[in-house]
This record gives C-alpha cells, sequence and structure tokens, in this order.
C-alpha cells in the first residue's frame, strides 16, 4: 500500500518566494554585510569576501528562481502534479543551498 500526501502548490511557491526574499535582503539590502563584516577590523575586506561569496549563492539562486518559474510557466510541468512537484522541489532545495552557501560562507570570511 502506497500513500500519496496531496500538498496545495501555493505551500512550496510561498516558502519559495520567502526564501528568495531572505536571500535577496541578505545579498543585496546589506543583512550579510551586517551579520558577518559589522564591526571588526578589515571590513573592506570582509565586503570582498562576502562579495565573493555571495556570486557563489547567486548560482544556486539562479538555478531556484528558474525552477520557481519553470514550474509554474511550464504547462509541462503546470499540467502534471508530479513534475511540478518535482520541479518546485528543487527549487525549493537549491534556495536553501543558496541560503546555506551564503551562511557558512559569510561564517568563513569573518
Amino acid at each position: 500500500m502506497r500513500v500519496q500526501l496531496r500538498f496545495s502548490p501555493i505551500i512550496p511557491t510561498i516558502a519559495s518566494f520567502l526564501l528568495a526574499a531572505l536571500w535577496g535582503l541578505s545579498v543585496f539590502a546589506g543583512w550579510g554585510l551586517e551579520a558577518f563584516c559589522a564591526g571588526g577590523e578589515g571590513a573592506s575586506a570582509c565586503s570582498q569576501r562576502l562579495a565573493t561569496v555571495s556570486t557563489m549563492s547567486a548560482l544556486f539562486a539562479a538555478l531556484a528562481a528558474c525552477c520557481t518559474a519553470a514550474a509554474w510557466l511550464v504547462p509541462a510541468a503546470r499540467d502534471d502534479p508530479r513534475t511540478f512537484g518535482r520541479v518546485m522541489g528543487a527549487g525549493v532545495v537549491a534556495w536553501i543551498v543558496a541560503e546555506g552557501v551564503l551562511f557558512l560562507g559569510g561564517l568563513l570570511v569573518r
């Protein structure tokens, strides 16, 4: 017997948008600089290293954004619940990886 769990497609969509907002604020609004480079010596060098980490994280963020958009815009993915779930799930995982790279990288650049 196989149990199938059904969930609303809005749940992973909201998760993707929240993770995207967190990533965007961390990279573009200075949250990352404030968290990892504030108040220390060599803030300029730290911010340059954090920019490199942000660039690496941006690769995963771009993948996540593409997966999220593809889940909703590509008819083959949108019309098939299994494909939609897989593509949207890949997007959420990519957002989590982007956040993880940014966080772990930020800890290392301190």
